[in-house]
Parts: structure tokens; C-alpha cells; sequence
């Protein structure tokens, strides 16, 4: 089994909806088990600024699928939940993106593991960090509560009531 976290968002329509939606689905791909899920956090957008608020979360996975299988099959996922495609870093229904994949560093045109802006982006290691402080980034060589602490990123990202799934042990 792969080990795979993945990260989701969404800032169109009802948003936890989406998320929601989208864990489901994780749970019925051949071979996979939803093993966490983080809660879900409200986060500023980054890059286009002028769009609503996003929701957040990140979901452990293990998964007998192969990475470019597992890729296919989240775009898949996407478009079946009424992703359309807009500007880059603009509004989206939900966003299904391969944060890691076992210890893997893949750097293809098309899909790079880890995920090239983790170390970057405080929406995706603050969940991240929630369910695997411990985990250990491939490329960087610290663990994921580490890349949080060291962060230069000040965008608000805060916890919110929500949920979207429950671990599974």
C-alpha cells in the first residue's frame, strides 16, 4: 500500500459540500483507505486576491493505486463534482491535489510529488501538520511541523467548526 496525503480546497458554492463530496468519493477509488482527515480551515486565497474565502483540509490515504492512476483518478473526481476550469489560482468548486506519495520526488510536467509549494503555503502545512507533524518532507529533509514553525508565510488560515470525515484506525 502508498502511503498519500492529499490536499483539498474549494471557494465556490457550498464549499464544505464539495469537500465533503470529494472524501466520499476518495473512499470508493479501488484499493484506497481514507485513513485521517484534518479539519477543515477557512484560508485567504493566494495569487488571485479579488475571490471568496477558501475551505482547506488534508486526508491520509493509503492506496493500492499507482501515483499517475491516483492523479487521473482525483481529476477525475474533480470534474465529476462540477470543477470547471478558470484562470490559475482562481475560483474552484474543489481542488484535489497530491500533497506526498510515499518518500517519492517526481518532477514531471504534468505532476510533481512532493507537491512544488508546500514550503510555501501555510494553508496546506497547517492541516497537514495537524494530522503528520511528524511525517518527513522528501526534499526539504524536516518534518512538516518544522516547515510550519519555519514558515515566512503570514496569510490568515484559522480552524473552523467543520468536518469532513473521522479517522479510521
Amino acid at each position: 500500500m502508498n502511503h498519500v496525503f492529499i490536499g483539498l480546497g474549494s471557494n465556490v458554492g457550498d464549499r464544505l459540500h464539495y469537500l465533503r463530496q470529494a472524501v466520499e468519493a476518495l473512499t470508493k477509488l479501488e484499493g484506497t483507505i481514507v485513513k485521517k482527515t484534518s479539519s477543515v480551515y477557512a484560508t485567504e486565497p493566494v495569487g488571485v486576491k479579488e475571490q471568496a474565502e477558501f475551505l482547506n483540509a488534508v486526508v491520509e490515504i493509503e492506496t493500492a493505486l499507482e501515483m499517475k492512476r491516483l492523479y487521473t483518478s482525483l481529476k477525475e473526481i474533480e470534474r465529476a463534482l462540477g470543477r470547471t476550469q478558470r484562470q490559475r489560482w482562481g475560483p474552484r468548486e474543489i481542488d484535489l491535489d497530491i500533497l506526498y506519495y510515499n518518500d517519492v520526488v517526481l518532477n514531471e510536467p504534468e505532476l510533481k510529488i512532493p507537491h512544488p509549494e508546500i514550503s510555501n503555503r501555510r494553508f496546506v502545512l497547517t492541516p497537514l501538520a495537524e494530522i503528520a507533524p511528524e511525517f518527513i518532507d522528501p526534499i526539504q529533509n524536516l518534518t512538516i511541523l518544522d516547515m510550519l514553525q519555519g514558515l515566512d508565510d503570514q496569510s490568515v488560515v484559522y480552524r473552523t467548526t467543520f468536518q469532513i470525515g473521522k479517522e479510521v484506525e
